[in-house]
């Protein structure tokens, strides 16, 4: 299986533009080493000590990373008053580093009150950090009361330089944002468009192909990771309502019309295959069924030509062949979702040229400018308005969780952790103890039940040990030169900071590298040192494990119900106006709840991190959960198409009024319903029904019958079946009876839950 290569500047930047959706991480990092470059060399300038310039340097890079609100003016006002905190914090870190007993007390309700009050906003999370940091500062480098004026000129120095590069050196605006993420999005359907051509040209017998299968459904999860970004920032970057609903609208039908597309191709590639949906906790594409036959392998040339012509709409580096026309392309991919010009080939080829054809009419939306004369796309600005313009709530129902809330229930945690990790600090190294409540506190940080705490503790036990090598062996090949010391220690930040969404275990490397250059500055750099570091560092994560499950301990099962719960009341809510729409009335924001779905099902993605993650002992429990999260995969991504397609299509058809339609949905609805409440109470409830299935086929409601239309009617039918299915195979997997409620209805699919898994997809091609 061959692969494509940059051939140029501009697919190079490109590439880097798709691995890191906005630069976000690029800017973040760039902009912490500016600010700490820029402090560094104004206060060389003044002729400070080493010390007085670790602390600034420490400063710059926290406040700079600790202030996220979206907006400029917002950045600023929280920089303007986390100065005044970190003086303050200075100034009583400094006049109690010697009195040992007392600084511990205050460090302890530092770390409480710095956690407790994040309920209060962003603008407090982020003088949260700045205090217990610039405290952590003052014990870390030592500093007395003699030392505060150079100490507090040090700070003013680091804000006014974080403030330079955030509002002038690397100013980013949200709308500047939002356009670089629609372009990575744009880059990343082109790299999945790659592959897919890749893939169909060396077909299944191609020694690489499964590994490429892998590569697509990686590319297919960056895509919708994107998608997630833009809708993130819509409400603060797009300038109304209504560019923020068309951004929404047409982003989602292009993710959606791609994942189809993917899923077709990878059917036809592989027949029989269980490919269901573009996820990667389902089973490989292994081939269940025969080969490609005689007529399907001519057919796949033509698949070739149109998924090159197809890729050749939206990005660079596909260079057309000779006497190619764009506009007879893009042509030619719209009739194929008219039904016309259709080749001679299977039903489940015929499906995947209908869907490239779906994907040129979104690309072609998505990108109004790459093509003058593409038809306009309807939008239906009334059916999608954002949240924001009307004002609407959010209507998904929240779990109601009783107890403490949950910042106050992680300063109580943290609070007893970093007091347990003062005191076995204190008895393991009286000089490095602050290293234990170091860490106690960042295992903490975005997690919420024991299981996430031992998952980034033995992550971040791991980047330590290893940076502590690496730390030694760069010490000992720079020798006695302070300068490269500093470049060593700010590429270390810039590594930190552009690693800290990808891989914990990286950023802790980068953190204790980063450490080693500085105790290298201050002259105390030996094996010892960072031994004492590792060995606090265990220590640390222990006394977080200790608290979180002695202190209002929330179990990794009970945290995993929660939001199992909440995936299937946002699931509930999608489904429940659908066919209001679908009959032509107002039923909601669908797009929007589809939206809020893949939220709540990336939040039950993390917190089974310790369920899934390949050194857990529990094999049959990482089973279990990977198959439940495969199962809630493939139903958020029929949703989401459910979603995507009824919202422009809602005008043309009249499907929702069908009475069997009206009832299977009915039924899904309880069976949703049931589920919610056999999770939250197990064995307490009835069982889920199954029923008659999905009608197979219902008249459009156009009076012209247009081919697109009935494409549609079909999509959304096979949509819902999928829905129900995957609803009924996630009560098997949860140990939850389903009742057999058919009715033996005619005309309608046969009831999915009595088929081997795998079976219903080798009824039909269309996803």
């Amino acid at each position: 299986m061959r692969r494509r290569t940059p051939t140029g500047s501009a697919t190079t930047y490109d590439r880097f533009l798709a691995a890191d959706p906005g630069l976000i991480r690029l800017l973040s990092a760039l902009s912490t080493v500016c600010a700490t470059l820029l402090t560094l060399g104004v206060i060389a300038m003044l002729d400070a000590p080493v010390p007085i310039l670790v602390t600034g340097a420490l400063t710059a890079m926290v406040s700079t990373v600790a202030v996220t609100e979206p907006r400029p003016r917002d950045q600023a006002l929280t920089l303007a008053m986390g100065a005044p905190v970190a003086l303050a914090t200075m100034a009583v870190g400094s006049a109690l580093a010697p009195h040992r007993a007392v600084a511990d007390l205050v460090f302890v309700l530092v770390i409480f009150t710095a956690l407790y009050i994040r309920r209060l906003g962003p603008r407090a999370t982020a003088l949260g950090v700045i205090s217990f940091q610039l405290f952590f500062v003052t014990q870390f480098v030592n500093t007395r009361v003699e030392q505060l004026p150079q100490l507090f000129l040090a700070v003013l120095v680091a804000f006014g330089s974080s403030a330079v590069v955030r509002f002038a050196v690397l100013r980013q605006r949200p709308e500047q944002t939002l356009a670089r993420l629609q372009r990575a999005f744009r880059l990343q359907l082109v790299l999945v468009l790659d592959v897919l051509t890749d893939l169909a040209e060396g077909g299944p017998e191609a020694p690489r192909a499964e590994r490429a299968a892998d590569r697509l459904r990686r590319h297919v999860a960056r895509l919708h990771a994107d998608a997630l970004m833009i809708q993130d920032r819509l409400a603060t970057a797009a300038p109304d309502g209504r560019t923020a609903a068309a951004i929404q609208r047409r982003v989602a039908e292009a993710e959606t019309a791609v994942e189809r597309l993917t899923v077709l191709v990878l059917r036809v590639l592989w027949p029989g295959a269980d490919v269901d949906a573009p996820t990667r906790h389902l089973r490989r594409a292994r081939s269940a069924g025969p080969s490609l036959n005689a007529r399907e392998t001519a057919a796949r040339a033509v698949l070739v030509l149109e998924l090159r012509a197809l890729r050749a709409t939206i990005g660079p580096g596909s260079p057309r062949p000779a006497g190619a026309n764009a506009d007879e392309e893009r042509d030619r991919l719209l009739d194929y979702r008219r039904d016309r010009h259709l080749p001679d080939a299977s039903p489940a080829v015929q499906d995947v040229l209908r869907s490239a054809g779906d994907v040129a009419h979104a690309l072609l939306s998505l990108c109004p400018a790459a093509d003058k004369k593409a038809p306009p796309a309807g939008d239906n600005h009334e059916g999608t308005r954002s949240r924001r313009d009307s004002g609407e709530k959010d209507t998904a129902p929240k779990q109601q969780v009783p107890g403490v809330r949950p910042t106050t229930r992680t300063a109580f945690q943290v609070a007893t952790g970093s007091a347990l990790a003062v005191v076995g600090g204190e008895l393991l190294s009286p000089e490095r103890w602050y290293w234990a409540v170091f860490t106690c506190w960042v295992v903490f940080i975005s997690t919420t039940s024991t299981g996430e705490i031992l998952v980034r503790g033995y992550r971040r036990l791991i980047g330590t040990v290893v940076g502590a090598v690496a730390g030694l062996a760069l010490a000992a090949l720079m020798g006695n030169a302070p300068w490269l010391a500093f470049v060593l220690a700010g590429l270390s930040v810039f590594g930190m900071y552009y690693t800290i969404a990808v891989s914990y275990t990286l950023m802790s490397f980068f953190v204790t590298t980063m450490i080693g250059m500085l105790y290298a500055l201050l002259h105390t750099l030996t094996p010892g040192v960072l031994v004492v570091r590792i060995e606090e560092t265990a220590l640390g994560i222990a006394g977080g494990l200790a608290a979180a499950l002695l202190v209002l301990p929330v179990r990794t099962r009970k945290r995993t119900d929660q939001l199992l719960g909440d995936v299937l009341e946002r699931l509930r809510t999608v489904l429940s106006p659908l066919l209001a729409r679908l009959a032509g009335g107002a039923g909601g924001d669908l797009l929007d709840s589809a939206r809020a779905l893949d939220s709540a099902l990336d939040k039950l993605r993390l917190s089974a991190q310790p369920l899934i993650t390949p050194i857990s002992p529990l094999r049959s429990r990482r089973r279990a959960a990977l198959s439940v999260l495969g199962l809630l995969e493939t139903a958020a991504f029929h949703t989401r198409s459910l979603a995507a397609t009824a919202e422009p299509s809602s005008t043309g058809l009249g499907i929702g009024a069908d009475p069997s339609l009206v009832k299977e949905v009915q039924r899904i609805d309880r069976n949703l319903a049931t589920l919610i409440s056999q999770v939250a109470a197990p064995g307490t409830g009835p069982s889920l029904a199954r029923g008659p299935g999905i009608p197979a086929r219902i008249e459009a409601g156009g009076e012209e019958g247009r081919p697109e239309d009935d494409n549609a009617t079909r999509r959304i039918l096979r949509h819902l079946q999928r829905v129900d299915e995957s609803v009924q195979r996630l009560a098997r997997t949860l140990g939850v009876p389903v009742r057999d409620d058919t009715r033996g209805a005619v005309g309608t699919s046969p009831p999915s839950t009595a088929e081997p898994d795998g079976a219903a997809d080798r009824r039909s091609s269309v996803p």
